[in-house]
């Protein structure tokens, strides 16, 4: 049982891992002319990520005073 348990929060991990790029990246990185993001995309990404983020932890959180 542990060890489902524990398969679940990795695919689940890297579910969330995978909408954050996929959200982050295709919403803010917009200039694919350089191998590199420029500034302006790096700083956009980040904050979606950290958005993201907080709002992730936001919510498990609230699951967890709720259980």
């Amino acid at each position: 049982m542990a060890a489902l348990i524990d398969q679940l929060q990795v695919c689940d991990s890297l579910r969330m891992y995978n909408t954050l790029v996929e959200r982050c990246f295709t919403d803010y990185a917009d200039s694919f002319k350089r191998k590199n993001l420029d500034k302006q995309d790096k700083n956009r990404v980040r904050r979606c990520a950290e958005k993201f983020l907080k709002h992730s932890m936001r919510a498990e959180l609230r699951f967890a005073e709720l259980n």
